[in-house]
């Protein structure tokens, strides 16, 4: 299987976003340099691509409005902040004081969002290497617009890149969401294979659902906040908007297919039937991965491999079961129906792309308001003087990096050797990120990279002495690196440092290997110490909001499920945010755990505890899916006063987890739903399933005192 798999991962990296984006920013810095040194200017031409280089920082996934105003606003600054440098260069001080004045201006702009802090990083990265820049005063002005030019080529090259295939990036950011949520499919199986160790399975669950979350935020992102794809009625915006609709559903689904593992381990060992389930949604993952290639190259597919034969055997032997088995199958038919949905989701993604999907996407479906879905950023002037506190982790940043910005640009002027040192503040403004953890990860990949790159380097330019081959050598260099930058840093910087030396060969800069690799680590050393030492940023100071932002989430996900079954119809856009609330507060979770466990001992706290937490609320979270599956499309009886009273219970104990950690309080059942419940006379008609149901809400109950015994040790 391995064999087949892999020509085809092969095949998705060159159609996906990170090779477009690569492609797409080494020919729009390259061409600049390019065409002006046909003309015998290459002066202009390395100061054109050094603007493209800048904007193109700015240039990553989302609407293309926002693209195109985050790289116009780009442009802008690297315009003013090249004549500002240019002038400061000629005294020493000056220049000191502009590195320490705009390293905390632009780091401050992270409080805008990642999109402005790509703006602040090209800002920095044009005053860095404009430093050491021979430029007299009256030269000034005009390099300065020729930066501009090449910043403003950069943006109508990105806008007509995009223009001439305006669906492109939201397909490729679609099927990447597709393949993790494949991945995460194939992690759900593992729990159905007796020889899977459970706890391990959930660590590789929980870091996973970090990927499907954050991909699930930039399909919103470039979907939702683009008129064209939302409000055009073009076969290919509803192709992409219902597809999207449909995974989330997918995703809910496969959520739903949660139980007690260990458990059901236990009581079904030796019967063949979890073997059989672990292979079935194998398959369907595999199927799952089918379709995010289909997506990707945007092909016209058949219909899915048919389930159904498979669904029938598995009830078969379920049923088998009543009569051998002493234990209740009542759980693994509830299995098999999760598993039809799954297939029934991938059907219908599948049918969006088949020869008669214009049958299907005209067909009536529930409105929903997608604007909803998505954040809008504040870009009003109060939010940045807000965060002048030190209460603000952003303003602690950006002191941080002013200060260490400044010892690196002293370093470099008076102790280091190097004629590029400006390499040293480079690193610094890469490497030092917001939290400990991230400045760690940047340092370590850094260093290999660097160190990697460097041998390759050296290798090419002593081993290959025809510039035609060079110059290849390098193109291929510039387009993996770019293409690598947001997918793997290693590589990326791996791939960076031999670019960089067969241009500076080029440049008629040679013998700087040892310079970069040296300037390199003293300014990895700066950016590690001070993330340690310097208004440091730990977890654990900050896990508490995140903690009571998942169970604020999961109290409100329950009580639209607890409006439901008391009779309230459910509104299918509050039911939906309400679930898309849990996917993204669970995964900001995740991922805070994940920075945590990479943090020194030392700064670590109560981590056995926040990891049964992080379990218990995927748990929690994937229980309640279970019932809201059941749900969302069969019809409620009248209030029943036991189910009723298990959810308000779950209710009570969840708001009570809350109010420890500090966080916003879930309105319980109204006492008119609970009167009712608890004095009608009748007995109701009973749930399909009501059994299971009672079941699953009971455990709902169990999972949220188990959280709330957790989180007494947590904030003890």
């Amino acid at each position: 299987m391995t064999i087949n798999i892999q020509p085809k991962e092969i095949k998705s990296f060159f159609y996906s976003q990170y090779f477009s984006d690569g492609l797409r920013i080494t020919i729009g810095v390259l061409l600049p340099a390019l065409v002006l040194t046909q003309f015998h200017n290459l002066g202009f031409g390395v100061d054109m691509s050094l603007g493209a280089l800048c904007v193109s920082i700015v240039d990553t996934p989302g609407p293309v409005a926002h693209k195109r105003n985050a790289m116009a606003i780009s442009s802008l600054c690297i315009f003013l902040v090249a004549i500002i440098t240019c002038f400061a260069r000629l005294n020493l001080y000056a220049l000191g004081a502009e590195v320490t004045l705009f390293s905390f201006f632009f780091s401050m702009l992270t409080v805008y969002g990642n999109r402005a802090a790509f703006v602040g990083t090209g800002a920095l990265l044009v005053m860095i290497l404009m430093m050491d820049e021979p430029i007299t005063p009256d030269q000034i002005l005009t390099v300065s617009l020729v930066i501009l030019l090449g910043g403003i080529w950069y943006m109508i090259f990105s806008l007509v890149f995009f223009g001439i295939r305006p669906y492109r990036a939201a397909q490729q950011a679609l099927g990447e969401n597709i393949f993790d949520i494949a991945q995460f499919l194939r992690i759900k199986a593992d729990f159905y294979d007796p020889s899977t160790d459970i706890d391990e399975n959930y660590r590789k669950l929980v870091s996973q659902q970090i990927q499907v979350s954050q991909h699930q935020d930039l399909v919103r992102e470039i979907l939702f906040k683009s008129r064209l794809l939302v409000r055009e009625s073009t076969t290919e915006s509803r192709v992409l908007v219902l597809t999207f609709v449909d995974l989330v559903d997918l995703f809910e689904n496969i959520m739903a297919t949660h139980y007690d593992y260990a458990y059901m381990r236990e009581s079904f060992k030796g019967t063949g039937v979890l073997e059989k389930i672990s292979r079935i949604i194998h398959q369907m993952a595999n199927e799952v991965d089918n379709a995010a290639f289909i997506v990707l190259l945007n092909t016209k597919r058949k219909q899915p491999f048919d389930f159904l034969p498979e669904l029938e055997e598995l009830k078969t032997k379920i049923d088998a079961l009543d009569i051998t088995h002493e234990t209740s199958n009542l759980v693994l038919k509830k299995i098999l129906i999760n598993l039809r949905d799954v297939n029934s989701k991938i059907a219908s993604i599948y049918g969006y792309y088949s020869s008669n999907s214009a049958r299907l996407l005209f067909e009536d479906r529930r409105k929903i308001e997608y604007s909803k879905f998505v954040t809008s950023q504040d870009y009003a002037p109060h939010v940045f003087t807000d965060n002048l506190s030190f209460n603000s982790a952003a303003f602690k940043h950006a002191l941080r990096v002013s200060a260490m910005c400044l010892l690196g640009f002293m370093v470099a002027k008076f102790i280091s050797t190097g004629h590029h040192s400006y390499w040293i503040l480079l690193t610094i403004i890469v490497i030092l990120k917001p939290g400990f953890s991230l400045t760690k990860q940047r340092n370590y990949q850094r260093l290999i990279g660097t160190v990697s790159g460097g041998i390759i380097g050296i290798g090419i330019l002593l081993l290959v002495h025809n510039k035609t081959a060079e110059f290849a050598f390098m193109v291929f260099f510039m387009l993996g690196c770019y293409s690598f930058q947001r997918l793997n840093y290693v590589v990326s910087v791996l791939l960076m440092t031999p670019y960089i030396l067969i241009l500076f060969s080029f440049l008629g800069v040679n013998n700087i290997v040892t310079e970069r690799i040296t300037d390199t680590i003293i300014g990895s050393v700066i950016a590690f110490i001070a993330s340690y030492s310097i208004f440091p940023s730990w977890e654990f100071e900050q896990v508490n909001g995140y903690l009571s932002d998942v169970i604020c989430a999961n109290a409100n996900y329950l009580q639209k499920i607890a409006e439901s079954l008391s009779g309230k119809p459910m509104d299918i856009t509050e039911y939906k945010l309400a679930r898309k609330d849990v996917f993204v507060k669970s995964g900001n979770l995740s991922a805070a755990f994940e920075r945590m466990t990479s943090e020194p001992k030392s700064k670590q706290r109560n981590v056995k505890e926040m990891h049964k937490f992080v379990v218990l609320n995927h748990i929690l979270s994937s229980y309640i899916a279970t019932v809201a599956a059941e749900l969302m499309d069969k019809s409620v009886p009248d209030p029943q006063p036991e189910i009723i009273r298990s959810v308000r219970k779950s209710l009570a104990t969840l708001n009570d987890v809350s109010k420890k950690l500090g966080g916003a309080k879930t309105e319980l059942l109204s006492e008119h739903v609970n009167i009712i419940a608890d004095t009608n006379p009748k007995t109701p008609e009973p749930f399909t399933d009501e059994t299971l149901l009672k079941e699953q809400l009971g455990f709902i109950n169990k999972m949220s005192t188990d959280i709330s015994r957790v989180t007494d040790n947590l904030v003890a």
